[in-house]
C-alpha cells in the first residue's frame, strides 16, 4: 500500500527558501537539470492540517528532479498552526504561486513552463492559485492569469463539496471557518469550481479507489470547467488509491509522469 509514503525517508532538498517569517512559510528547491529544464511547483495535502507537512513529498520531488524537472515544494500555514486556516493559508499559497517565475529563473528552469502540481488538499490549493485572475479586483490575492498550467492528483477540488460531503470531519470547514451557508463569501473566493471558467490547462488524475477523497470531486470539476469552456483533461485510474499518486514506487506513477509531460509538450 502506497500509504508508507508518508513516512518514507528521502533525500534532503538542495536548499530550503524562506518568504515569511512563520516557520511554515518556506520553499524547498531543486535545481533544473539542464538549462530551460520546466518546473514543477508541487502543493502538498492532508486535508489543510498541521499535522501533515512537505515532508512527505520529497520522494515526489526526488523521482521528478531525477525525470528532468526543477522542482519547488511549497510548505505553508495550516489549520492547527498559528495563522493557518483562512485567510492565512491562501495568503501563503499566493505568495509562493507569485513566486515560481524568479524561482524558475534562479533553479535555470525556464518560467514559461511551469505546472502547478498539488496532492489531496494541495490540488485545491493548485487550482485555487490559478484561478486568481477571476477574483474582484480588490480581492488581496487577485493576479494576472499565470503562465502555468495545474496537474490535480487526487485534489480535493471544491471545498465546498468537501463541507457538504464532511470529508475527513469537517476538514474544509476547518479550513473556512464555517459551513457554506455560513461563510458563503470565503467558499465563493476559495473554490476554484465558482472560479471557472480560468483559460487554464487542467489535467485532473484521480483513482477510483481513493477513499480520502472520492473520484466524483474531480468528475464534478471536470463536468462544469468543460461546460464553461475550459481545457480540462480527466484521467482516471482504476483501483488506485490516494497516496499511489505521490508514490513513484507505486504502478501508477508512470500515469503521473505521463499527465505531467503532457502539460509541458
Amino acid at each position: 500500500m502506497s500509504r508508507d509514503v508518508l513516512s518514507r525517508q528521502a533525500p534532503r532538498p538542495y536548499r530550503t527558501l524562506a518568504y515569511g517569517t512563520h516557520r511554515d512559510q518556506v520553499v524547498d528547491l531543486w535545481p533544473a537539470p539542464r538549462d530551460g529544464a520546466p518546473l514543477v511547483l508541487i502543493v502538498h495535502g492532508g486535508f489543510w492540517r498541521a499535522e501533515y507537512d512537505r515532508r512527505h513529498i520529497r520522494p515526489m520531488a526526488n523521482a521528478l528532479a531525477a525525470a528532468g524537472y526543477a522542482v519547488v515544494a511549497a510548505e505553508y500555514r495550516r489549520t492547527g498552526t498559528p495563522g493557518g486556516g483562512w485567510p492565512g493559508t491562501f495568503d501563503d499559497i499566493a505568495a509562493v504561486a507569485d513566486a515560481t517565475a524568479g524561482l524558475a529563473t534562479r533553479l535555470g528552469a525556464d518560467p514559461r513552463r511551469q505546472v502547478w502540481a498539488g496532492h489531496s488538499a494541495g490540488g485545491h490549493l493548485a487550482l485555487w492559485a490559478a484561478s486568481r485572475h477571476r477574483l474582484p479586483q480588490g480581492s488581496p490575492w487577485h493576479a494576472a492569469r499565470p503562465e502555468a498550467a495545474v496537474l490535480s492528483l487526487a485534489g480535493c477540488a471544491s471545498p465546498t463539496l468537501a463541507a457538504l460531503w464532511d470529508l475527513d470531519e469537517g476538514a474544509a470547514r476547518a479550513l473556512l471557518g464555517g459551513t457554506p451557508e455560513g461563510v458563503p463569501e470565503r467558499y465563493a473566493a476559495a473554490d476554484p469550481g465558482w472560479l471557472l471558467p480560468t483559460g487554464v490547462r487542467v489535467t485532473l488524475v484521480h483513482g477510483t479507489a481513493d477513499e480520502q477523497i472520492p473520484v466524483a470531486m474531480s468528475r464534478t470539476f471536470a463536468a462544469r470547467a468543460r461546460r464553461l469552456g475550459d481545457p480540462v483533461a480527466l484521467v482516471e485510474l482504476p483501483g488506485v488509491e490516494h497516496f499511489a499518486l505521490i508514490d513513484p514506487r507505486s504502478a501508477a506513477w508512470p500515469e503521473v509522469l505521463a499527465a505531467l509531460a503532457g502539460l509541458v509538450e
